[in-house]
């Protein structure tokens, strides 16, 4: 059975898209989460990974045979390869083309949120929230680009998910979502509802619930609090 090299559910951003995409669409895999213990090229964490891939990076996608793909898109354009009949970028071939337009720019942007506002499920941040809106513009504007661009596929595809079925889309989203909860980002009702109806989906609550029992505090993941509550 094909296996899936994680990081901590309730940090791991890049690990929650392919595990999410696994599970919500009943893709049989092997979870191997390493814990995160630095990101030190002698780490346990990077030794364990290193011996996957040549990056030393979560997550990872290895076959039974061994063969390993590593980036969160190679992940996902592998199992859409592998698993047609699933319709991981959908069925419409102008539809699947925005939704790897819209991949891409998450991949590689939105990094004003990324750092501001790291992914932390077990926590509840609304006051580092209301700081990093007030004090950073990059922030303002990747939440507006995120509220723009939800509510117009929203709109253009009727719901519940992004482009009407579950896909690759929500996935690579999923941990978007997490920050925005953790940090009371305030979003207008309609993404707000898309919000609850991901949160709900079984491939994302089992996610949630997982991090949620790490129970785990790493100090280089929360430099804005001493301690867990």
């Amino acid at each position: 059975m094909r296996k899936l090299y994680i990081g901590n559910k309730n940090y791991s951003s890049w690990s929650m898209r392919p595990w999410v995409l696994l599970t919500q669409a009943g893709i049989p895999f092997e979870e191997v989460m390493v814990r995160f213990d630095s990101f030190d090229a002698g780490s346990a964490f990077k030794q364990a990974v290193a011996a996957q891939n040549p990056v030393g990076k979560v997550p990872v996608l290895v076959e039974d045979d061994g063969f390993a793909v590593w980036d969160t898109l190679a992940i996902a354009e592998t199992l859409a390869e592998q698993f047609p009949e699933k319709q991981l970028w959908g069925a419409d071939p102008r539809a699947r083309a925005r939704a790897r337009s819209i991949c891409a720019e998450m991949h590689s942007g939105f990094g004003a949120l990324r750092s501001a506002c790291p992914m932390n499920i077990e926590a509840s941040l609304p006051a580092i929230g209301a700081l990093a809106l007030r004090d950073k513009p990059g922030v303002r504007a990747d939440l507006a680009r995120l509220v723009s661009m939800w509510s117009e596929l929203l709109a253009q595809h009727g719901g519940p998910m992004l482009f009407g079925q579950f896909s690759i889309v929500d996935a690579y989203f999923a941990p978007v979502v997490m920050r925005i909860r953790t940090y009371a980002l305030p979003v207008p009702a309609p993404v707000a509802a898309y919000i609850e109806r991901l949160c709900a989906l079984p491939g994302v609550k089992a996610w949630i619930d997982g991090a949620l029992a790490e129970k785990d505090f790493l100090d280089f993941e929360e430099p804005y609090r001493l301690a867990r509550d």
